[in-house]
């Protein structure tokens, strides 16, 4: 389970690093319970305990939306993605290509080539 452990040692991670993992950990929990009371729902025949299934569901989206305010708040490059795709209109892949086409234009108004985007093709045409 992933709340068990820590991939390097702990007293090597940053309070950042190690705040961070616990929230990322906490909000997989969190979407892991969504996962299995919305399954044990579909699955049930009695109404009464579908309700209640139904419910501690709901419960968890209300911690796995608090998580995710917690990262936007407490960590730049999640509250920036979240500026991007969170409450966006059309296909999500064109959101993304416009963020890109956007932060590439300000580069290259600011002068600068953008080396955060990753490796893309136009790098293997030397572009």
């Amino acid at each position: 389970m992933s709340s068990e452990s820590l991939h390097i040692p702990r007293e090597t991670l940053s309070q950042e690093g190690r705040l961070l993992h616990y929230a990322i950990t906490s909000l997989k929990e969190e979407l892991d319970a969504v996962d299995w009371y919305r399954q044990r729902a579909d699955d049930t025949e009695d109404e009464e305990l579908r309700a209640v299934l139904l419910h501690n569901m709901r419960e968890e989206i209300e911690h796995a939306s608090m998580l995710l305010e917690w990262l936007r708040r407490n960590n730049q490059d999640f509250a920036s993605s979240f500026d991007t795709y969170l409450y966006s209109e059309g296909p999500l892949t064109a959101v993304e290509g416009a963020a890109e086409k956007a932060a590439g234009g300000a580069a290259a108004a600011a002068g600068g080539r953008r080396d955060d985007l990753g490796f893309t093709v136009g790098r293997l045409r030397g572009e």
